[in-house]
């Protein structure tokens, strides 16, 4: 892969530029900063001390993330909890280990908490005060956060205004008694709820536009900017490739295969993925997901908003053919090897592909198209 590196003299030239108001606050945090698109095992990332919050966390920073949205996990110790925060920027959590509860509030004395265990996700609403809870005496609880604070703290520049705001935004939380219910209601592909008890077990609706048979439901939680969805395809199948903009971080919560990533023009790297594992594809390079185990395969998308480009009837182009102006190949126009490297990785497990049907639908022939 070309890694886009110029000169020193060249570099030398945008030095000024290089670190922003949010890249300040993260060294100062004093934690680690992982800058990759893929970490094998978020179970088990390396996690250090993090004073503001009391428990252990690490950054998984992506390649856009020091102006669009950021990542980290986060360990509350055994019989433990987290230091209660409230912050500007919007919060997304899945939690990967343990159980536990969250409490929320705000200035005007409206509270209300909630249980969670492994597989929940939730969003914490603009401003509130919160707190997370380890709810075991013996194991330790963990989760991954995607947050849009690069984009707050560099629009503020002012710490003590992003985490000590002293203003309830009523119209995004009030203290609803049932705010967080395992509850919503469906608007096409969108859930709106702020609570999903069991993410790896949420029925999903049908969505033959990613190709193969796949599921899919998005999220709209607490209200706030940012989005979320989670798809799942059959065994022997595969994701149409498709690109859009930075920062979407794929957390897989089931099943096993591969996925494929390439800047256009160029030869595509693969990423080998199970439980646990993290894939965020760099600004517009294109992706590719393939089941190659014995069960369906199912992810989390978490990202901002401006990862959807979107066509002029709000239609994300990383779901429209490049035949029409969009930002997805048609496996009619996917390049041959990509159907023999997916057979191969089958094989290990004694199947064969399903996408016979996928193929017939658009015309058997594959091209080379990158």
């Amino acid at each position: 892969m070309k890694s886009a590196k110029v000169s020193e003299e060249f570099a030398a030239k945008f030095v000024a530029e290089k670190e922003t108001p949010y890249t300040r606050w993260v060294r100062d945090e004093g934690l680690e900063i992982i800058s990759s698109f893929y970490v094998p095992d978020l179970h088990a990332v390396e996690l250090k001390p993090w004073a503001r919050r009391g428990g252990r966390a690490v950054f998984l920073n992506h390649d856009a993330s020091r102006t669009s949205n950021d990542c980290y996990v986060c360990e509350i110790p055994a019989g433990k909890s987290l230091a209660p925060q409230r912050q500007l920027y919007e919060e997304m959590i899945y939690v990967l280990d343990g159980r536990g509860s969250t409490a929320v509030w705000n200035k005007a004395g409206k509270r209300i908490s909630f249980e969670w265990k492994a597989g929940a996700i939730f969003a914490v609403p603009l401003n509130a005060w919160h707190q997370h809870f380890n709810g075991s005496g013996r194991d330790p609880a963990r989760y991954v956060a995607v947050t849009n604070a690069p984009v707050i703290i560099n629009a503020f520049g002012d710490l003590d205004f992003v985490f000590n705001t002293d203003h309830d935004f009523k119209e995004r939380f009030d203290g609803e008694p049932e705010y967080f219910a395992n509850k919503g209601e469906q608007k096409g592909l969108l859930l709106d709820t702020n609570f999903v008890a069991d993410a790896v077990n949420l029925p999903l609706f049908a969505a033959k536009e990613r190709g193969a048979g796949g599921g899919h439901t998005r999220f709209s939680m607490a209200k706030g900017s940012m989005n979320s969805h989670i798809s799942q395809f059959p065994v022997g199948t595969y994701k149409k490739a498709h690109a859009h903009g930075p920062g979407a971080h794929v957390i897989v919560l089931s099943g096993e295969g591969f996925s494929l990533m390439w800047p256009e023009g160029e030869e595509p790297k693969r990423y080998d993925w199970r439980e646990g594992a993290m894939i965020v594809p760099p600004n517009l390079w294109f992706h590719q997901h393939f089941n190659t185990g014995t069960t369906p395969a199912r992810y989390l998308a978490f990202k901002a908003e401006g990862v959807a480009i979107r066509n002029a009837q709000g239609v994300p182009k990383a779901w429209i053919s490049r035949r029409l102006g969009g930002d997805q190949i048609d496996y009619a126009d996917e390049r041959l090897e990509i159907r023999a490297w997916f057979s191969e990785a089958l094989a290990k497990h004694g199947l064969k592909p399903n996408m016979e049907q996928a193929y017939e639908a658009e015309g058997k022939q594959g091209q080379t198209t990158f």
